[in-house]
């Protein structure tokens, strides 16, 4: 019970970051596609890049960005054949998105700091390219779909800046080449805009809504893949690797079940805002899945990882 009353302190100030983008949307008006944009052409690309060419890079680390790209894949690809049977319209596209990624940047970064310290970072982030690449790939390219032509989608998924920062990352730190300290300082003041934009960008989104429609199954439907198809998912992947090929530690395994079980990703807002497709569902599914988050991170944290 110490550890989860813990956990839920430390992870509470990641919900005074929503509330106050709600109050930054409602009383100074801050625009939620500005903040989107931002995010998804500036912040995350720097962080990526950056991220990659500080990363001590070897083959049990290169697994982990593969296998859960892999698995966000799987998932989003899956629900979107599933959204068929209940949407007619942009929904089936961002539930696609929504079903196959997770907050395990804004919210994901800091909670794993307050479990393992700051040591686990070079794992958390090659777990996060996972799902980074599918939100700039698989993922971008199904919420496109939505409202754009197949044409159309690809060259919108060509624009974005994340891919070509993580392969320039990539031929950095294999080159061997140093930015200097000076490069280095300068871009850690993007890993905190990082986190503190993505959860305000929650409450700015939240804000901008007329009204609290709740579409049941879309709401349902994420709320299943977030919750439970992804821990099943990840256990079985642990499972597996524990038995058959041990590449990874149990230090590895606990840090893959923490990104299953954060709970919908911010990036669903962004990308469903700049795609114009149902943001305000997607604003409100992120948003119950975060509340939900603040009871089941702790609870499943006792029980899984401590």
């Amino acid at each position: 019970m110490s550890v989860f009353i813990t956990l839920l302190i430390k992870i509470i100030p990641l919900y005074v970051l929503i509330l106050l983008g709600y109050i930054a949307g409602k009383n100074l008006k801050a625009q939620k596609e500005t903040i989107a944009s931002i995010l998804i052409y500036i912040i995350v690309p720097v962080v990526v890049f950056n991220s990659i060419i500080s990363t001590k890079i070897n083959i049990e680390l290169l697994m982990l960005p593969l296998i859960f790209f892999a698995s966000c894949s799987a998932i989003g690809l899956s629900f979107y054949a599933i959204g068929k049977g209940f949407f007619n319209d942009s929904t089936r596209n961002i539930l696609a998105f929504a079903a196959g990624t997770a907050n395990t940047g804004y919210f994901g970064v800091p909670v794993a700091i307050e479990l393992f310290g700051e040591g686990c970072l070079t794992t958390v982030v090659m777990c996060i390219f996972g799902f980074t690449i599918f939100e700039n790939s698989i993922g971008f390219f199904l919420t496109a779909r939505g409202s754009h032509t197949v044409a159309d989608s690809i060259k919108k998924l060509l624009k974005l800046p994340t891919i070509y920062a993580f392969i320039l990352g990539l031929i950095v730190n294999y080159s061997g080449v140093n930015l200097g300290e000076s490069y280095q300082a300068f871009t850690k003041n993007f890993i905190g805009a990082y986190t503190v934009s993505g959860m305000m960008l929650i409450g700015i989104a939240l804000a901008d809504m007329k009204s609290f429609k709740f579409d049941f199954w879309f709401l349902s439907l994420t709320l299943i893949a977030k919750f439970i198809i992804w821990p099943i998912v990840v256990l079985c992947i642990i499972f597996v690797d524990k038995n058959v090929f041990h590449l990874f530690t149990p230090f590895i395994y606990k840090i893959m079940f923490l990104m299953a079980i954060v709970p919908l990703a911010a990036n669903t807002v962004a990308f469903a805002t700049e795609l114009k497709a149902q943001p305000q569902k997607a604003s409100l599914a992120v948003f119950i899945s975060t509340l939900i988050a603040l009871i089941y991170i702790p609870l499943l944290t006792s029980i899984f990882l401590i």
